[in-house]
């Protein structure tokens, strides 16, 4: 019986170790506001970075067919040129197509009791 008692002090003593510890946290914002800064900052960086990279290699597939004197190699570099223009359309493409249905939602993101 002592040890019972014992164990249940311990185990009320942690309890209000641990209550007196913990700290509360406020949210500025609820879940879906944070959620769309999130997305929007990311994608923005995504996109930034695409552009610059898809400007680069545009000008590295551009001398690099200009300056070959191989065919073979001057039609590669076109093929990677098309590649290039093909992969940062469909990346601007997808924040356009966000930014377009973005709004036929805008109403579903709510909880209600």
């Amino acid at each position: 019986m002592k040890k019972l008692y014992k164990i249940y002090v311990m185990s009320m003593a942690l309890m209000l170790l641990l209550s007196l510890m913990t700290s509360t946290a406020f949210a500025v914002d609820d879940m879906w506001v944070v959620a769309n800064t999130i997305i929007v900052d990311v994608y923005t960086k995504i996109a930034g970075v695409s552009t610059v990279l898809a400007g680069l290699m545009s000008a590295v597939a551009v001398i690099g067919a200009k300056i070959s004197n191989n065919q073979h190699k001057v039609d590669q570099a076109w093929d990677w040129l098309k590649r290039i223009w093909i992969a940062w359309a469909i990346i601007n493409g997808i924040g356009a197509f966000i930014a377009y249905v973005t709004p036929f939602f805008s109403g579903l993101a709510t909880i209600t009791p």
